[in-house]
């Protein structure tokens, strides 16, 4: 899977966020790391937290253009709604990844941007 980040996201809630956006970011990327953690600590003992907590890590990825995150944690989401367990235990790993890559690309722009 390729790692995708939609700048059109980033600069839209960086319009609307204004001095507030890096802080805003900084503090997402940190959400995306425990929330991931969380969906993986409580997928084999809580199913209802892990759908929860892998809404929630597809709205804050969405919000924030890493669209490929959010398309993994919707996946997950889903699997989980259906009752597909296994699925969604297999996209755990993939999970994990697109985190790190995402967070990176967006650490990459913003980076960028401040010159």
């Amino acid at each position: 899977m390729e790692t995708k980040i939609d700048e059109t996201c980033l600069e839209n809630m960086q319009a609307l966020l204004g001095e507030q956006f890096s802080d805003t970011l900084e503090f997402c990327l940190s959400e995306f790391d425990r929330l991931a953690n969380e969906v993986r600590a409580t997928i084999d003992n809580d199913l209802e937290a892990a759908t929860r907590n892998a809404h929630s890590l597809k709205s804050n990825a969405a919000q924030f253009g890493a669209m490929s995150l959010a398309d993994v944690s919707r996946s997950i989401e889903m699997a989980l709604v259906e009752g597909n367990v296994d699925y969604a235990k297999t996209q755990v790993s993939v999970l994990c990844s697109e985190v790190d890559a995402s967070k990176a690309l967006l650490q990459r722009w913003l980076t960028s941007t401040k010159v």
